[in-house]
């Protein structure tokens, strides 16, 4: 299609044939050969690994069931939502084992509430450094770690104040259903505490499952 308008550019009076050419491999860099918009973000094809810089934007909302570990002596059950920004840091690590995949930073941003055993606010920001495996297939599964900062309403008897650090751990998968586009789920353990800035310091622990959609570019 894109070379049957440059021909007609070509052929139209008053038409620069260097400016319709440009035109028409122009259009045709947007696409693949399946006629699919070509983003730059797999090494090349889906699942086998990313590109360096791919970059991604995820939407997730969850809900958590708290356990009394850890020194917590209550369940602080969470209801979460979060905005991430990823960009992954490097080529496709271990390309000859079953463990290749890539290296991705990540920055979360979250907040909402927690319902029981009291109803309060919690807001927080954190770094991650996520493994993404490379399957070759549209299930990408990922390991995670995060730490980061914390603001909350949630007090005494387990927590001491509204400035609380987060400890983050999770495995998780994508899929994808588009190039660029996957749902993800993931399982993580979520810790609070103030790292003994202020007493008490027994910690909030509770485990959080998410669901999300991610937009790879």
């Amino acid at each position: 299609m894109a070379w049957g308008l440059a021909s007609l550019a070509l052929a139209a009076p008053g038409v620069n044939p260097a400016l319709a050419q440009s035109s028409s491999q122009t259009q045709l860099s947007l696409y693949s050969s399946q006629g699919q918009p070509s983003a730059q973000v797999w090494d090349s094809d889906v699942g086998e690994g990313f590109c360096r810089g791919a970059q991604s934007l995820t939407l997730t909302v969850g809900a958590s069931a708290g356990v009394a570990m850890l020194g917590g002596t209550q369940h602080h059950d969470l209801a979460l939502a979060g905005v991430t920004y990823g960009r992954v840091f490097g080529p496709v690590l271990a390309p000859n084992h079953w463990y290749r995949g890539n290296l991705e930073g990540r920055i979360e941003l979250f907040g909402g509430a927690q319902f029981s055993p009291s109803e309060q606010w919690i807001a927080g920001l954190t770094p991650h450094l996520r493994y993404d495996f490379a399957t070759g297939t549209p299930w990408v599964p990922f390991i995670d770690a995060g730490a980061g900062v914390t603001g909350t309403g949630i007090g005494r008897p387990d927590l001491s104040g509204t400035f609380e650090f987060n400890l983050q751990g999770c495995v998780g998968t994508y899929y994808f259903f588009r190039n660029n586009l996957a749902v993800d789920i993931d399982a993580r353990l979520l810790h609070l505490s103030c790292a003994r800035i202020s007493t008490p310091n027994l910690g909030l622990n509770t485990i959080l499952g998410t669901i999300g959609v991610s937009w790879f570019f």
